[in-house]
């Protein structure tokens, strides 16, 4: 019997992106009005409603420079957002995996064939803490799919080229947008993350990744 495919998101189900990219802009040492923490905030707010906008696909690193423009502009800073978000981005190795990833990861290799479905670019997905805990021909990035969430066009893809698997989301756009392109979803409570009160419910919730191998074989994948 095939083993199920499982994906997880990769910046808010498996990286500890906010304190990752936060730690990128404090290291830029300027002597901003805001807390750096408060820059990324901005920044990943106007990322994603560039990328829930995004129409005809356009590399996650040149959004990502449209939304650092976006946030420097809102918060009327000092700086060169082309050369910072090339700083910031560059970072993404180093943005930490949240604590039980690894381990838990390991035990689900066991039981499923695991990758990644994100909102990210080939080569910076490469380079995180994620990808080599990840099977490399399970990775439906956004460009290799041409498509953002939430929007179902992505999640279609996916499955278009996984056929019926399970998807890992934090996020209430994730778990939203998974459930309403037809994807079992698993929602992963992760610190600063709350479902949308006006989408769909997750049927299965967990608080730790570590509890997925033990509930995988209650879900039929679709």
């Amino acid at each position: 019997m095939p083993r199920p495919v499982v994906t997880c998101d990769l910046f808010s189900a498996l990286l500890d992106s906010r304190s990752g990219g936060t730690a990128a802009l404090a290291a830029l040492d300027r002597p901003w009005p805001v807390p750096p923490v408060e820059v990324y905030d901005r920044w990943d707010a106007a990322n994603k409603r560039l990328q829930r906008d995004c129409t005809s696909w356009v590399p996650f690193a040149e959004l990502s420079r449209q939304a650092l423009r976006e946030a420097y502009a809102e918060l009327g800073l000092d700086g060169t957002a082309d050369d910072d978000v090339l700083a910031l981005l560059a970072s993404v190795g180093r943005w930490p995996l949240w604590p039980d990833v690894e381990q838990a990861l390991a035990g689900l290799r066991e039981a499923a064939r695991v990758g990644v479905l994100s909102n990210v670019d080939d080569d910076l997905f490469a380079a995180t803490r994620a990808a080599p805990l990840l099977d490399p021909a399970l990775a439906m990035t956004s460009q290799r799919l041409r498509a953002y969430k939430p929007s179902p066009a992505l999640y279609r893809a996916a499955r278009a080229q996984l056929g019926p698997f399970v998807h890992v989301a934090s996020s209430a756009r994730d778990v939203r947008g998974a459930l309403e392109a037809g994807v079992r979803a698993v929602r992963l409570v992760r610190p600063g993350h709350r479902l949308d009160p006006d989408g769909p419910a997750p049927e299965h919730v967990i608080s730790s990744l570590a509890e997925l191998p033990e509930l995988l074989p209650r879900i039929a994948p679709v």
